[in-house]
């Protein structure tokens, strides 16, 4: 479904990834791991097109995205949920969803996805005329997710999702991940530091350090491996 090829991207005069390639095939989970600055968020921006590149190219479908905007790249079916949520707290949850569907413009089928992530998030649809900025870390977090998927992406690429939640919550979103995975179909780009918990729901990983994929293979290669126990599992 998606393959990156040889990518080189940064901020400025700062080179943040150095030659990286990845693929994702349809229908999987697929994690990036790695210590803080190694360059898994500047991926996912770049895959999603909020970051130019350097040199390399990014296939989505047989198809080369990475001279789109973002509005492109997500109508063909991209949806990033950025780190740290980013919603907008001044807004209820309906309208924070609605901007998630700034692609579509049949009102019927914006009505058709608004009722089915309130299917998946029922406490969304129960605090639909709540400001987002009065939910609780975790309820925020459903909100970034359900605006990602109101445009239906094919691909999901979720950025720390379980940071700053508690424990019990944090299992929450992973149990969703693998739903959306197996009930939506959805296929699945996980950043994040919780590298346990996240090998476990995935079919693949790669390690990224300083820019580079240093390891990379099935989950079960990548849990047994010396290294990433070591730097990664304890």
């Amino acid at each position: 479904m998606l393959k990156v090829q040889n990518i080189r991207a940064g901020y400025g005069n700062l080179l943040v990834l150095k030659n990286v390639s990845l693929h994702i095939k349809e229908g999987e989970i697929v994690t990036l791991i790695g210590p803080n600055g190694s360059g898994k968020s500047t991926l996912l921006r770049v895959i999603v097109r909020l970051l130019p590149i350097q040199q390399g190219t990014i296939l989505f479908r047989g198809r080369e995205i990475q001279t789109l905007s973002t509005e492109r790249t997500v109508s063909l079916g991209i949806s990033l949920v950025p780190e740290g949520r980013q919603i907008f707290a001044p807004l209820s949850v309906r309208d924070n969803l609605l901007l998630g569907a700034y692609t579509r413009f049949k009102r019927r089928e914006i009505e058709v996805e608004l009722d089915r992530v309130y299917q998946i998030f029922p406490r969304l649809k129960e605090r639909h005329r709540q400001l987002a900025g009065t939910l609780s870390g975790g309820e925020q977090q459903m909100l970034a997710i359900g605006r990602a998927l109101m445009s239906r992406p094919r691909l999901l690429l979720l950025d720390e999702p379980s940071m700053g939640l508690a424990p019990l919550v944090v299992e929450d979103i992973f149990e969703t991940i693998v739903k959306l995975r197996a009930d939506e179909k959805t296929t699945i780009c996980l950043v994040e530091q919780n590298a346990e918990m996240a090998l476990e729901i995935s079919d693949r990983g790669y390690v990224l350090e300083t820019g580079k994929v240093v390891y990379q293979g099935p989950r079960e290669d990548l849990i047994e491996n010396a290294e990433v126990i070591r730097a990664y599992l304890g």
